[in-house]
């Protein structure tokens, strides 16, 4: 037996042609035809309370001001608990916010979803040689500052590539320029054996060209969470990405000792250059670089992104975008050298702990290399734990009233603030143990910076959001060579590594004013002149 619902609603096309120029069709009445389970649902408002994933045919008609008839092609409506979210029309307003059932398995987290996996690898790839680097000095006799200059040859590439990558990326997308990164790191990661058995210069080479395309790795990622997600999610977006990021330093600081184990000290690079060739396949055949171009994506998702993005938020090719950005007017405002700093202290910071962490479990501690990649892991999955519940509350701060402006001078502060107390804690730590918890400390509290200077670059400039990234990671870079560098001449110096985490602590504390005194979520105009 069926039951039989009436509607009065406009009713819209539903391809993709008719939501760019939409034409509304006033019906007079159309019969919903349901299975007699479903009688109580004439009597909701509104689709209310009914399963949130079943879906059912409608065929639909309706009748144009001379009365004739027209068929319209039958489109699936989704249906929700939540308010008829998912197969109602959005208000004037908008769509209403999505579900987290709805968010969790939408198209939009299937990107991020891809973005962290290229992440991971990102890392993976770059940290193996933080563990590789230990028995390649005992083999060649490098000293500690040369093994430094070793490490630091990534850096030598990553230094070029962010603010051309940042730029090809505001310019092409961020689809097709990851894509070019990650096959290109991938191929300078698995020729990295090769490279070391011939000789040095080949195998720093090998690094610098890692560094080169790994450059455009965070760029690509702002821009992608830039088109594909809400400001109100950004920050959420951005955790679950890095939260990649910082599992990519786990599994490749967890994974080297037993893949050296069992395929010598090259095994490592040749396993995680491999997986990165197979990520770049699955990348260009299962995402869009907008959502509006995914053939996956729902009409309520899509709505809901165009709706709550905004046309000041709007991220999109640009036929008229210069591929010159104007850089003397990035560099004349403020909040761009806030970012700048932000990001400095953020990589001098991260690749400081990333690349000495083993050493100094294995020389201040006296453990054994396995132990010293277990103890050095252990912080950076803390990390992408507490990065997602720092986009998490961030998210929530802003939908419950609290300025974006504020929001981020919050995640931000406790990002260096918090990791400057730990690091100090560290110096007095006495056992591998007390150690490693007060480096976890550390690294936790270091990502709610991402939810503050990484998300603020999306914000200040939607349309330079790349090149903004390419110039703070070039600082991020230079910092990072510097303290890379630095922190193996200081330890042969001074014969403390405590010394310089108390440097790096203060250091903190200076970024984390000057970022707050300069630092803005409002949007800033570039194309002004500059007086």
């Amino acid at each position: 037996m069926n039951s039989t619902l009436c509607l009065n609603r406009p009713v819209r096309n539903s391809t993709l042609n008719s939501f760019k120029n939409p034409k509304f069709f006033e019906a007079k009445q159309f019969k919903l035809q349901l299975p007699s389970h479903l009688t109580e649902f004439s009597k909701l408002k509104c689709f209310g309370n009914v399963n949130s994933r079943s879906g059912v045919r409608v065929p639909q008609h309706t009748r144009d001001g001379s009365g004739e008839s027209r068929r319209i092609l039958s489109r699936r409506i989704r249906v929700s608990s939540n308010g008829a979210q998912f197969g109602s029309f959005p208000n004037k307003g908008g769509a209403e916010s999505s579900s987290f059932a709805e968010f969790i398995t939408s198209e939009r987290v299937k990107v991020v979803a891809m973005l962290a996996l290229a992440l991971a690898l990102c890392n993976a790839d770059r940290v193996v040689m933080s563990v590789a680097i230990v028995p390649l000095s005992l083999a060649h006799g490098w000293s500690r500052s040369f093994s430094g200059i070793v490490q630091s040859s990534f850096l030598w590439g990553y230094l070029v590539s962010p603010i051309a990558g940042g730029t090809l990326v505001d310019y092409y997308g961020g689809k097709v320029v990851m894509a070019l990164g990650v096959a290109l790191w991938s191929i300078a990661t698995f020729l990295t054996p090769w490279a070391a058995e011939n000789s040095l210069w080949a195998l720093l080479f090998a690094r610098a060209m890692l560094g080169v395309a790994e450059g455009v790795a965070l760029p690509c990622m702002n821009n992608m969470v830039a088109r594909w997600f809400p400001p109100t999610e950004r920050a959420r977006a951005v955790a679950m990405a890095m939260a990649g990021f910082q599992l990519g330093n786990a599994i490749g600081l967890t994974l080297s000792p037993i893949l050296m184990s069992q395929g010598g000290i090259f095994g490592p690079f040749v396993i995680f250059g491999l997986c990165g060739f197979l990520w770049v396949l699955v990348w260009l055949s299962a995402t869009s670089s907008t959502p509006d171009r995914s053939p996956q994506i729902s009409k309520y998702e899509l709505e809901y992104i165009m709706s709550k993005r905004g046309k000041s938020q709007a991220v999109e090719n640009n036929p008229k975008t210069k591929m010159i950005p104007p850089f003397r007017r990035l560099l004349s405002k403020m909040p761009t050298w806030s970012l700048i700093v932000a990001n400095a202290m953020h990589s001098w910071g991260f690749f400081v702990i990333l690349s000495w962490m083993p050493i100094y479990f294995n020389s201040v501690h006296h453990v054994d290399l396995k132990q010293a990649a277990w103890f050095s892991a252990v912080p950076w999955c803390t990390m992408a734990l507490t990065g997602y519940f720092a986009g998490l509350w961030s998210d929530m701060l802003i939908q419950n009233g609290t300025s974006i402006t504020l929001t981020r001078k919050i995640m931000q502060s406790i990002g260096f603030i918090g990791p400057a107390i730990a690091l100090i804690g560290l110096t007095a730590a006495k056992s591998p143990s007390t150690s490693s918890a007060w480096l976890s400390l550390a690294v936790g509290l270091k990502a709610f910076s991402h939810c503050g200077f990484l998300v603020n670059l999306q914000e200040i400039a939607p349309h330079y959001s790349g090149v903004l990234h390419g110039l703070s990671n070039t600082a991020g870079t230079f910092a990072a060579i510097l303290g890379t560098v630095g922190a193996g001449f200081f330890v042969e110096l001074v014969g403390s590594f405590q010394g310089f985490l108390l440097l790096t602590s203060l250091l903190y504390f200076l970024a984390a004013l000057f970022y707050n005194i300069f630092s803005t979520a409002e949007r800033v105009n570039f194309d002004e002149n500059v007086s």
